[in-house]
């Protein structure tokens, strides 16, 4: 195969995998021929499944593989895919970071349309640098605090945070943009306004969302990435050379690879614009010793050299001359690092001594500990929430547990048939649950209390049935109690006061979230009561 040939293939998978990557994150939702109904029987629940495999980024990823099997010391199901990845990457060097990486493809793309410099400043910019050993303290971060049970690789796992920045930032924030035009259009007394408005809504909509989406920290994770991008014009690629943990996984896998870089020195010129061209700052100019774990396989260096001085061949080299230079600062701070934060984030209690009461996990999600070993933050069960219940914790689980999934039900509620954030989760943090083990479990997530301070029937100010009504346990777990009181002067009311049966609450929320007492509700759901904690559990329902 020609140079150029190779280089149009790379660009055309460079293409496709973004655009599945994309559109498996789209899909990532309720599917649109499907519409939830908790009033059918318990015996047979319809379970809701999505029509894409939306896993698949998330299987082909060896860092996450890696971290769940030191932190659980289980096997992932869908390992093969990441086998297949490691087995390609031990034969052909780092070829996922150019051919398969959507957010490597992002990076090269931003590069290639804004370089951060170009001539003779572009080939000093692609030197290599001593700062790109950091990746390699990273990945050492990250694999030491999953021997120590903490799970970290989905805070710098490309795909995860590729993920998590679209899913609860970036696409609510686009979404928010453009139904804030679409309904200014749609108030407009200009009729071809309104009808374009209308139209637009009817495309637009199914793709980004119908409401308002809300994600606690969405603006900090947004504000991330978008710094990530914008260090491209820093220098080219800095998240691949300096930052990516996988990336430097994939440079520890490649540096015996039988894809190598022969060098022609007697063609040479000195004209320098292989390093000019240089994706990863691998030194690829003949008469410097080239680096191959470093080497992203773009072949911009072939492409580009006029003198034909350069070449992929497969071929052994001397592994031990080509050797990893990951730097004793990268790797003992990447050491400590990785036994000091799994133990530092357990000081504030919440895992060992007594958790939020406002931690309230997805149904299915394992103990607190287990949950902390597998969880990669990557927002898969987020996305997939149709009632935009799940959020990224912030203080809710303490240090440890920043950017996990947690229930805010005062954005959304858990929708009681519902099972699709346990059918997602790749790493099975949130074990795979059917509708009907989560109805007739019943499957509880926390416990509802009504604040009776708040609530219209409990202080007097009048009726109100919404919690009742809403209720979807058979038999309702918010019932009423009628009772005389006293009204304002001299009047006598008769109120249906509501109080919550635990032996049937599921912490579903629904009543929470539908209360008219906005702010702060009059009927509130808390972690107390949910199936998976044992030291958690009310005696009463035990």
């Amino acid at each position: 195969m020609k140079i150029k040939h190779l280089i149009y293939f790379r660009r055309i998978s460079q293409v496709l995998f973004l655009l599945l990557f994309l559109f498996l994150l789209m899909e990532t939702r309720l599917p649109q021929n499907v519409f939830l109904d908790y009033s059918q029987e318990i015996a047979g629940p319809k379970d809701i499944r999505l029509n894409y495999p939306v896993m698949f980024f998330f299987d082909m990823d060896p860092l996450i593989l890696l971290t769940t099997v030191l932190s659980t010391h289980k096997w992932l199901a869908g390992a093969g895919w990441a086998l297949a990845i490691i087995g390609l990457t031990l034969f052909l060097g780092r070829f996922f970071c150019s051919f398969v990486c959507p957010f490597g493809t992002l990076h090269h793309a931003i590069g290639a349309i804004h370089p951060a410099a170009k001539g003779r400043h572009a080939a000093a910019l692609n030197e290599k640098t001593p700062a790109q050993r950091l990746k390699y303290g990273l990945l050492l971060m990250v694999l030491v605090s999953a021997l120590f049970g903490l799970n970290l690789a989905g805070f710098m796992d490309p795909i995860a945070l590729l993920f998590r920045s679209l899913s609860v930032s970036i696409l609510p924030a686009v979404n928010i943009g453009v139904k804030e035009v679409f309904d200014a259009m749609a108030t407009s007394d200009i009729k071809i306004l309104n009808l374009i408005s209308y139209a637009a809504e009817i495309i637009v909509s199914p793709v980004l969302g119908f409401g308002y989406p809300a994600y606690q920290t969405g603006f900090a994770i947004g504000l991330i990435v978008l710094a990530l991008l914008f260090l491209n014009r820093v220098r080219p690629r800095f998240w691949c050379r300096v930052l990516c943990p996988m990336g430097a996984l994939f440079g520890l896998l490649s540096f015996k690879s039988l894809l190598n870089l022969e060098k022609d020195e007697t063609r040479c010129t000195g004209c320098n614009k292989c390093t000019a061209a240089c994706q990863g700052a691998a030194s690829p100019r003949p008469g410097v010793k080239w680096e191959p774990v470093e080497c992203v396989r773009c072949f911009n260096c072939q492409h580009i050299c006029p003198e034909d001085a350069l070449s992929f061949r497969f071929f052994r080299r001397k592994a031990l001359k080509y050797a990893p230079d990951m730097g004793r600062r990268a790797v003992l701070t990447g050491l400590t690092a990785g036994i000091a934060f799994p133990l530092l984030s357990r000081l504030d209690g919440h895992i060992h001594q007594a958790s939020d009461p406002r931690l309230i996990r997805p149904p299915g999600s394992l103990t607190e500990t287990r949950f902390l070993e597998r969880c990669q933050r990557c927002g898969l069960c987020m996305k997939a929430c149709p009632t935009n219940v799940i959020s990224p914790a912030l203080g809710e689980a303490g240090l440890a547990g920043i950017w996990t999934p947690v229930l805010n039900m005062t954005t959304g509620y858990c929708e009681y048939s519902c099972t699709l954030c346990s059918s997602v989760c790749p790493t099975g943090a949130i074990q795979p649950i059917t509708g009907k083990e989560k109805i007739s479990g019943p499957i509880r997530i926390g416990s509802a209390f009504v604040d009776r301070g708040r609530c219209l029937p409990w202080t007097e100010n009048g009726a109100c049935i919404v919690c009742e009504e809403v209720c979807p346990t058979s038999p309702k777990a918010v019932v009423f109690r009628e009772a005389d009181v006293a009204g304002f002067g001299a009047e006598r009311l008769r109120l249906k006061q509501p109080y919550v049966n635990l032996r049937q609450c599921v912490g579903c929320g629904i009543c929470e979230n539908k209360c008219p007492v906005k702010g702060t509700p009059a009927i509130r759901v808390i972690a107390s009561g949910e199936s998976r904690s044992p030291k958690n559990q009310i005696l009463l329902i035990s």
